[in-house]
């Protein structure tokens, strides 16, 4: 038997993880229905009323995960045929716990206005279109462009579904901590996600945020830091009134690592507020180990790995997201959309511990809320 240990093995043993199948049991009955000559009346009343086209094809339910392999978990830019395997694993979650069908799509450029021009050539037969592993800060441009050209839904699950999962987890480790939304947030990690995390725990109400990257920290007065850096620093600098110190964690309530591993120690820990809560998301090895960051006084240590608990996982968001933007055919992922989505996974969780602010993939409540969510955000 394979191990999934063995992960070469694993994967040349199952030639891929995901195939195109037929919804329907092809007859001598049938077949004259579902392909020539029947099939030409539907063609003809979709040509006539393009909107029936949700109604009498797969395309409600179809999602393209469009990569250019750019930005591929923590090797970086490997190129689209080294991204497939990734694109894969998502299309196989994207079936397995929402039964929506997703097709990888792995571009061959990194040039912004070819990347657009073909997601807007494939759009058609498309119900929304998953953007991933693409870098910053043409990340930005791209999913921008996108969302005003097209009339289907586009999200680039790097910046906002990480950022769901991590206002979802924050939220219940603030119940843990007994701190409220006026708490200090130190990110590390100025890219598509730290600023996408941003974002979102400013809409949420949490102000008070200071960003660094491998320069330092974020300021206005700093030379070349692009548009969508400066727009956070302008919606978050009323709340920084902390003073600066050796590092981004000196004096910080709140740190979400989502930058490289090994960056800080328990030492760095202990300069934190009291009961500080750790989110190093960096994968697959995060800026602390968690043994380290609760030997610093850590009261709740999350990370991106299955193997240590309160795992920040995107899985936990882009099924029942796009459940829910199919089945309610939501055109644009909006602020309330997100904040929705967010709210709906924390409160799976009825009594949260240190070891336990995020439900589990596997937990069978996660796509059914988050979709029911994201039809009333829209509602």
């Amino acid at each position: 038997m394979v191990q999934p240990s063995d992960p070469i093995a694993f994967h040349r043993h199952a030639h891929g993880k995901v195939a195109m199948v037929s919804t329907l049991t092809l007859t001598s009955d049938n077949l004259s229905i579902v392909y020539t000559p029947g099939v030409g009346e539907v063609s003809r009343v979709i040509a006539e009323d393009r909107s029936t086209v949700r109604d009498l094809t797969g395309k409600q339910n179809m999602v393209a995960i469009v990569t250019d392999g750019s930005a591929v978990l923590g090797l970086g830019d490997i190129g689209p045929e080294a991204a497939l395997p990734v694109m894969e694993g998502k299309a196989a979650i994207f079936s397995e716990f929402a039964g929506v069908s997703a097709v990888p799509i792995c571009l061959d450029t990194k040039d912004p206005q070819a990347i657009v021009d073909t997601v807007r050539y494939l759009a058609p037969g498309f119900g929304g279109i998953n953007l991933e592993d693409i870098s910053a800060p043409r990340c930005f441009e791209i999913e921008r462009r996108l969302t005003a050209e097209l009339d289907i839904p586009v999200f680039h699950d790097d910046q906002h579904g990480t950022a769901i999962v991590v206002l979802a987890g924050l939220i219940n480790a603030l119940k843990v901590t007994g701190k409220g939304s006026d708490v200090r947030i130190a990110i590390s990690g100025a890219g598509a996600a730290g600023l996408a995390i941003a974002h979102l725990l400013v809409a949420y109400g949490m102000t008070c945020i200071r960003i660094s990257d491998s320069k330092g920290v974020l300021t206005s007065g700093r030379e070349n830091i692009n548009p969508d850096q400066r727009e956070v620093l302008a919606l978050s600098s009323a709340g920084q009134t902390w003073k600066q110190g050796r590092t981004v964690l000196d004096g910080a309530d709140v740190f979400i690592g989502v930058s490289k591993a090994g960056l800080f120690n328990a030492e760095d820990i202990g300069r934190m507020r009291s009961e500080p809560v750790v989110f190093a998301l960096a994968n697959p090895v995060p800026e602390i180990m968690p043994d380290e960051a609760r030997a610093g006084g850590a009261a709740v240590v999350a990370t991106g790995r299955s193997d240590f608990p309160n795992q920040i996982n995107n899985a936990l968001v882009f099924p029942g997201l796009f459940r829910g933007l199919l089945d309610h055919r939501v055109s644009h992922v909006t602020t309330a959309v997100k904040l929705a989505a967010a709210r709906a996974l924390a409160t799976l969780i009825e009594d949260p511990s240190p070891d336990r602010i995020v439900p589990s993939i596997f937990d069978e409540r996660v796509v059914p809320a988050i979709a029911d969510a994201v039809g009333r955000a829209e509602g």
